[in-house]
Order: structure tokens, then sequence, then C-alpha cells
């Protein structure tokens, strides 16, 4: 609502593109007064100013009240001259052409005020308000001048730099332009950087600002910030690239270790040297070993690094726009620990009878650091005597076996390539067992070798031989052979290794006495039956000295290698003589088995007896019969005469043809019998007693025969026989045909009564023959059986009377005997004529005449 009574110009400035700001101006400079009337009739001045933004509207009031007439008029800048824009007499509002150039000018109904709409730059000025109020009694007239001001808005301003890319340490400017906007204008200059943060580096009146001693700082985007009275406009970023460098280079090296000499690294392990110096553009860096060029890039990574790239490494930093360069060198040291970690070993001293500690870590740089802990070096440290070196270190321990038995001893390593230190030790003890002797004889049968051993124990025990007529030999340590020539040793006389430890005052000792071998065996005579193999046990009773091997004899008394007849399995301490597949001629006799050893010889002998094999006992055929009349299979059946003397493992089963046709092979070995040849099968079952024979031509005629064989002997064969014919039984026969005929005439029986009880309406008298009446009154009263059946002799006639509708009675025949009966006859009589059917129904008598004979 336009407040024409409150006396406000509403005026609206943009202080920027987003924020609309309004301001409220008054038309007065002080409140107005209220309407007074000046009784000399004088005209009253008033004074306004008013903002106005082009483009803008903006309102102009005429006084606090609506006066009767007024007249509105215009007054451009730097001239004089008064023009009317609009004027109202009373008769509404009059607006004049010069109102088109002012804008969209319109009267403000119900008031004097005028409203311009898109405000031209033209419309500022001083505007004339002419109001008169009361003019039918005393007029009284006001003059309101307001004075205009049209404001233009700041435009978007553009930012411009003298060098795009200074050298660091140049001078250059920025320019600030700015197409229109009314003055006083304010120039604001802002700096972002990288991260985005953004700062003012000036602000002002001017549009210009100069940059001397440019640095690498002022690299970043700007802008500028152009505001006035109506709004603020914000120019485009501009980047600023600051060319400068290389500075000094900065060497990092990983893993990070620094030492007095420079930096360090561990051998095997991968190094990685990265050099980084400010330069824009970036450098580019070339590394140098040792003043010899070996990589071109930031980062410098040696893989598995070595002691030989010890030395120093310098990177070479270029600005290739600027064409400068810088470079820095360090010193790298690569440090390696020994191999491994110390190794500890405790060594006899002073003809084993004292100890010394051994403490060893070679290699390295620089070289470990090496030192003996433990309460007992604590305890003898004041007597014991310690040797160091670059890579190891001794102590000697005191003598007189004052070390007690199982003693630990510590050695600590520390090298500055570890993080933590290392450690070893060693444990002194007397070996658990005793000294052990034994003898050897070499292969060539050269020499005899005594061999003395102690192990165990730490350190290692000294042992030494000591033997008859000097036979002896230097002490070494845990092991010592005395070598004496082939046949030198002397037989029965003790051989003495003595054996010595730093942490015992005595010595220890073993013997050994030298003897001839002696061989055993489990059985001097051995019999076994022919064809069999038997096996010749042959071993050594143990005795300290060795034995040659132990060869085997054969009943010819050559010597017995592995062959088909013959197997050997041997061992140091025994020999095994196993004869195949045995023979009584060739293998019977006495076998010898034989060694010796240093001292002398022996040899045993051994009897093998071969027996023969018993003959089998003999088997006879006591059933062959075809078992159908096809005459294809032939079922065998036997018996073994003394059965419980055993001795059979199987039996040939044999057969023959009896003719002289050509003859067929069969499945077994065959034998030739005469012309004739036996077909031979083979059963190996020796508890079977029955068996059949198939695949049989039932034209032929055969002969079978049974042999019980063993694993090398073949029986009497049993006399030879053949085939009987299955027997014949025609019992069965007549009595399946009797129960055949009786089914066949019990099934036509019933078929013929079914076929009467059907048909009973066509033919009623044999219906009623066979069942009778169905009512009471067509049966003749039967008291008694002797009414219904009546006997007139043997073999005669029954009758079977009364009085009946259907016919006359009927005499059914009787049988008789078999022996006194003839022939069957019946012969059919007729006692009466039938009356006709159309008669009343009257009695008929038919008589049945029945003969039976019996054959």
């Amino acid at each position: 609502m336009v407040a024409p009574l409150l006396g406000l110009a509403i005026l609206y400035l943009t202080t920027s593109p987003f924020t609309p700001i309004f301001a409220c101006i008054s038309l007065y400079p002080f409140p107005p007064p209220a309407l007074q009337i000046n009784p000399n009739g004088e005209v009253v001045y008033q004074d306004a100013s008013v903002y106005g933004v082009v483009g803008k509207a903006v309102i102009l009031e005429c006084g606090p009240s609506v006066p009767d007439m007024y007249i509105w008029s215009f007054t451009k800048p730097g001239t004089e001259g008064i023009k009317a824009v609009v004027y109202n007499v009373g008769r509404g509002p009059r607006i004049q052409k010069l109102a088109e150039t002012l804008g969209q000018l319109t009267v403000i109904s119900n008031s004097a005020a005028i409203s311009i709409e898109k405000l031209p730059l033209a419309a500022q000025g001083l505007f004339t308000c002419q109001a008169f109020y009361d003019i039918e009694n005393e007029p009284k007239v006001y003059y309101y001048y307001v004075h205009l001001i049209v404001r233009v808005p700041v435009t978007k301003p553009s930012l411009s730099l003298s060098v795009e890319s200074p050298v660091e340490g140049s001078t250059m400017w920025m320019h600030c332009d700015l197409e229109n906007g009314t003055g006083p204008i304010r120039y604001v200059w802002q700096h972002e950087t990288h991260s985005g943060n953004i700062t003012i580096i000036a602000q002002g009146d001017s549009s210009v600002i100069n940059v001397t001693n440019v640095n690498r700082n002022h690299t970043g985007w700007y802008r500028c910030v152009a505001s006035n009275a109506v709004n603020s406009e914000s120019s485009n970023r501009v980047w600023l690239n600051t060319i400068f460098g290389p500075d000094i280079p900065q060497i990092d090296v990983t893993p990070y270790s620094i030492t007095e000499r420079g930096y360090s690294a561990l051998e095997r392990e991968t190094v990685s040297l990265v050099c980084k110096a400010q330069s824009n553009p970036a450098s580019q860096y070339v590394w140098f070993y040792n003043n010899s060029q070996v990589y071109s890039g930031e980062k410098f990574t040696i893989t598995k690094i070595l002691r030989m790239h010890t030395g120093d490494y310098a990177c070479l930093a270029q600005n290739t726009y600027l064409n400068t360069r810088s470079k820095k060198t360090i010193s790298l040291t690569v440090y390696y620990p020994p191999d491994g970690s110390p190794s500890c070993s405790v060594e006899p001293a002073l003809n084993h009878t004292s100890l010394r500690l051994l403490c060893s870590w070679p290699g390295g740089f620089p070289s470990p650091s090496l030192h003996w802990t433990g309460d007992l070096i604590q305890d003898q440290f004041n007597t014991a005597q310690q040797t160091s070196s670059a890579s190891s270190t001794a102590i000697m321990l005191p003598s007189g076996g004052l070390t007690s038995n199982n003693s630990l001893f510590t050695c600590l390593g520390s090298h500055p390539a570890l993080k933590q230190s290392t450690q070893c030790s060693t444990r002194t003890y007397i070996p658990p067992a005793e000294p052990l002797c034994f003898a050897h004889v070499n292969n060539d049968k050269q020499s005899l070798m005594l061999s003395c051993y102690w192990e165990g124990g730490a350190p290692k025990a000294l042992v030494w031989w000591e033997g008859p007529e000097g036979q002896s030999k230097g002490g070494e340590q845990t092991f010592n052979i005395l070598n004496l020539r082939y046949g030198t040793a002397r037989s029965g006389k003790p051989y003495t290794c003595h054996a010595k430890h730093p942490l015992l005052v005595e010595t220890k000792t073993c013997r050994l006495s030298l003897e001839a071998p002696v061989l055993q065996t489990q059985r001097r005579v051995v019999s076994v039956y022919e064809g069999s193999d038997v096996q010749l046990t042959c071993n050594l009773r143990a005795n300290y000295l060795p034995v040659n091997e132990i060869i085997w004899f054969n009943n010819q008394g050559v010597g017995v290698q592995d062959t088909s007849k013959y197997m050997l399995l041997r061992a140091p301490e025994w020999a095994n003589l196993t004869v195949r597949d045995t023979n009584e001629t060739q293998d019977s006799g006495e076998y010898r088995c034989s060694t010796s050893n240093a001292v002398g010889g022996t040899e045993i002998n051994i009897t093998l007896v071969i027996k023969k094999n018993p003959m089998p006992p003999n088997a006879t055929l006591v059933r062959v019969m075809y078992t159908s009349r096809q005459r294809n299979e032939v079922e065998l059946e036997w018996v073994v005469e003394n059965q419980e003397a055993g001795g059979w493992t199987g039996f040939f089963l044999e057969h023959r043809w009896m003719s002289e046709r050509p003859q067929r092979k069969g499945s077994g070995n065959e034998e030739k019998v005469g012309p004739v040849i036996w077909n031979r099968n083979i059963l190996q079952d020796p508890a079977v007693r029955i068996y059949t024979v198939g695949s049989l031509t039932p034209t032929v005629t055969y002969q079978f025969r049974i042999i019980p064989v063993n694993h090398r002997t073949v029986g009497h064969p049993s006399a030879a026989q053949t085939p009987a014919e299955p027997r014949y039984n025609v019992y069965p026969a007549v009595i399946g045909a009797a129960i055949g005929g009786m089914l066949f005439a019990a099934i036509l029986t019933v078929l013929l009564l079914m076929y009467i009880i059907r048909n009973r309406n066509n033919n009623p008298r044999l219906h009623d023959l066979l069942f009778g009446r169905q009512h009471s009154q067509s049966r003749e009263n039967i008291n008694f059986p002797e009414d219904e059946v009546v006997s007139r002799s043997e073999g005669g006639i029954e009758e079977i009377g009364g009085s009946s509708s259907l016919g006359p009675a009927m005499a059914l025949p009787r049988a008789s005997s078999p022996l006194t009966s003839s022939p069957m006859s019946a012969t059919l009589t007729p006692t009466s004529q039938a009356p006709p059917p159309g008669d009343d129904n009257e009695p008929v008598s038919v008589t049945i005449t029945v003969k039976a004979t019996g054959s």
C-alpha cells in the first residue's frame, strides 16, 4: 500500500544479485508539521530528496493530504526551465507528454502522489508539486520540491592481470574493469587458495592494485568485488600462477634410520629415496650414486639393497621453465648383521682336563658385540681366562672337575642392524651311556677294525686303544678305530678302549676278547616229500668278533648262489638256504654252511632226506546213469577206499567213445588208450563224490572211469563202465490218465445238468425224471425206503412206480456182481398205450428192462 498520508517513498536498492535491500526514505528531512493556515496568505515551501534505481519503481508524494488542486512539474538538472508533467484542477489528473520520457508515470488514486515505474536515468532532476487547499474560502498554497536522484547499479566487473604467470620476485598489477555504476564505488580484492580458503588482500576506491615482489604464496584464484549504494557484483575467478624454484631438495629415506655418518639401511630390505624440491612448474629429478647418474624420477627405490650399495646419493632438481637447478647429497651406509645367530660351543682343553667356551658370530658390519653370561661364569670369572676378537669370544674355565654336570652357558650377541639382541646357549654334560667296543672285518679281508665310541656328551670324549704286544692307538674324540692286519689278532687277549671326559676325573674303559665263530642250526637232519620246497637254516652264535659272509655248499660240495633251484636269504648273523622242487635223486645228501673271522673258521653239516610221495587210494564207480532219455548227460557217483589214509588231492574223471567215429576233444587234458582217446576232466576238490558230465552225443555209447591223484602221483584207474538207461515206470502214467478221465466225465455231467435245467420247458419229462415234480401232489408218498426201491433179483430190475401224470413207472438196473453178470442190455417195453394228449390224465405204465453184462 502506498503511504500518501505517511509521507514515505519506497526505494528498492540492490547491493548484490542475491541480496535485495529495501530502504524507506522520508520525503521530508524532518517530520511534516500539521497543516497550518497562513493568515498572511504566504506560500509555504518544502524540500525533500528521493533516491531511485534505474529500471525500478519510485513514488513521489505531494503533501500529507489530498489538495483541492495540484500541478506536478519537472526541471532537468543544469537547466532552469520548468515543465508540467501532470495536473489536476478538480476535474481529474491530466498527464502531459513530457511524462513519457520520465518512465511509466501514473497518479495514485485518492492522492496527489505519482508513481514512476521502469525508472530511466533521464528522470533524475527536480520534481515540483504546487498544492492548493481550501480554495473556496481562503486558499492556501504549498510548494513541494522533490529532488529525484536516480542511481545506476554496478555491472559485473572484469578482472585482468598484467602478467598471468609472473616469476617470483617480480612486480605486476591487477585491474577491475567496470562498465557502469553510480559512484561512489568500492572495490574489494579476494584471494582463494588451493584448499578453498578465501582472504581479502586489498579494498578501496581504486580499480587497480599493484603487487610488488611476487612470491609463491600469491599463487591462486583472484576476483574483485565492486559495490555501490545499489548493489554489489563479483568478477569471475582468474588464476595467478607464480613461477619459482627449485628450492634445495629435501631427501626422505624409508625406512628412516640416521646415524652419525648419515643414513643407514639394513641389507636385503627395500630402501626408498624420495626427493622433493618446491618448484613451479614441478621439478624434474635426477639421482646420482657416487657422482654417476643412476635414475631419473622423484622416487628412487632400491629393492633388496646390498652392502655394495653403501655410498653418497645426490638428488638434482631442475626447473626447465626457468632453467634453474639445485642439488643435495646424503650418505647411505648399508648395515648388515652376521648371518643367523651366534654359535656357542664347548671344547675340551688341557688334554681333556678343562673346558673352553667359544662364542662366534662371523660377518656383519659393524662387528657384533658378544659376551658370556651365567651364574657359573660370574662365580668363576676371577679364575677364568677370557679372549676376544672381532667376531668371537672365548673363555677358559679352570680344570680339576669344578664344573658340574649339565651346566648351561649363554652367549649374548647384539648388532646395530638388529632391534633385539640374540643369544645362543651351550650345555656341558657327561655322555649318558658307557663306552662301546666292537670289531669289524673289511670286505677285502685285509684288516680287522676294532672300533670304540662313546657317543653323546659335551664336549666330546677322548677315546684311545691299548692292546697286547704294542697293538695300540692314540686318542681321538668320540670314535676311535684300531686297524689290525687280518690274522694278526691275538685270540683270547683283551683289547682295552679308554675314554676320558673333562667333567670326570677318572677314565672309563671297555674291552674286547677275540674268538673264532660258532655256527648252529635248528635241525641237523631234515626230511620232506619229493616235489616240495625245503629251507635249511644256519645262524651264528653271538660273539664279539664279526665273521665273513656265511657260505652254503650243496650235496655236491659246490658253493650255492641264487638260481631257479636255490634261494638264499642273508643277514650278518644268519643265512638260510631254500631248495626248490626237491627231487629224491638229485637233492638228497649232505649240505654244508661255513664261515670264518680274523681268528679262525668253522662249518656245520645238515642232512637232507627226500621221500617219495605215497600212492593215492583206489576209487570205484558205483553209479553211472543217464539223467534223462535224451542221453546227453550222465551222472556219476564213486567211493574211495581207505579214506582215513588220505593222500589224494583230486580226481581225473575220464570218458571215451566206444565207436570208431572221429573223436571229439574235451576241455581237459587228453590221454590215448589204444586206438581210442580218453577225454579227461580234472576235479580239484578231494571231497567231491558225485559229478555230472554234459554235452554228450545221444547216439554214441560212452565209457567212464575215475582216477585219484595227488601232487606228484596218479593212482590206478577204476573199471570202465557204460552209462545205464533211466528206469521206465508206467504207474504214474496210469494214475494220471485215470484222474484225467474222471475230471473229463465230471465236466460233461455238469454241462449236461446245466443244459437240462435251462431247457426244462422244452423237455419237461426229462427234467421231472431227474429232479421230480415241483408241487407236492405229483409225488408218491414214500414212507419207507423199501417202498422206493425193490430188488427183484441180483443183477435184475429195480422198479420205481406209482401213479403219475407224466408217464408210467420206470425200472432202473441194479448193479450185479461182475462175476455173474452178462453184458449190459436194456429193453424198453411199453405196458400200455398212452392216451392222446387231449384226454384226461390217466395213469400210464411204462416198463424199462435193463440187462447188465460184465466182462
